[in-house]
């Protein structure tokens, strides 16, 4: 995906999202560190200019919530900034890849220690299917064909023009 098509995906979950939130005055958007935060932003965005009104974004560090802790030397942990009460709202939690569904369980984990949402919506960038955890996104911007090792390469940049995806294909061999 081109910046163009980064620019088109984000435009189509907008579009979604505000088709299911009518109005959005209860709406807000928590980017999971590290790749959701800059597509929170891009999202907030598009969605101010339609519903015309700001729209909360907080970002939200699943590190401690994640199944494989366990498995992991020193992990890495990044803030945690949710400035607004999640309780009665509709919070829509944005990744930029969905895989195993482990990360947005532990991002759900993670949210309720916060407060007690109305709903959790979920939405991706990228679906690459894979799942290990029966866990789908409402909202999706492309679904990519990809193996189980392959790597898909989100740089979202704080210019939706100089972002981009790759799919790095794993070598057969």
């Amino acid at each position: 995906m081109d910046a163009a098509a980064v620019r088109g995906a984000v435009e189509r979950i907008a579009e979604a999202i505000r088709a299911g939130n009518p109005g959005g005055d209860q709406v807000v958007l928590v980017g999971i560190q590290t790749g959701g935060v800059q597509l929170a932003r891009y999202l907030a965005s598009e969605l101010e200019r339609a519903w015309g009104n700001p729209v909360p974004v907080g970002h939200l560090d699943v590190t401690m919530h994640r199944d494989d802790l366990d498995q992991r030397l020193a992990p890495r942990v990044h803030p945690t900034a949710i400035l607004f009460d999640v309780t009665g709202k509709t919070v829509i939690l944005v990744d930029d890849v969905l895989f195993s569904g482990r990360t947005t369980r532990a991002a759900m984990d993670a949210l309720t220690d916060l407060g007690r949402p109305r709903r959790i919506q979920l939405a991706v960038l990228v679906d690459r299917g894979h799942r290990e955890l029966p866990i789908e996104a409402d909202f999706i911007g492309m679904t990519l064909a990809t193996g189980p090792v392959d790597r898909v390469d989100v740089r979202l940049a704080a210019s939706i023009e100089d972002s981009k995806v790759v799919l790095e294909k794993a070598a057969s061999g």
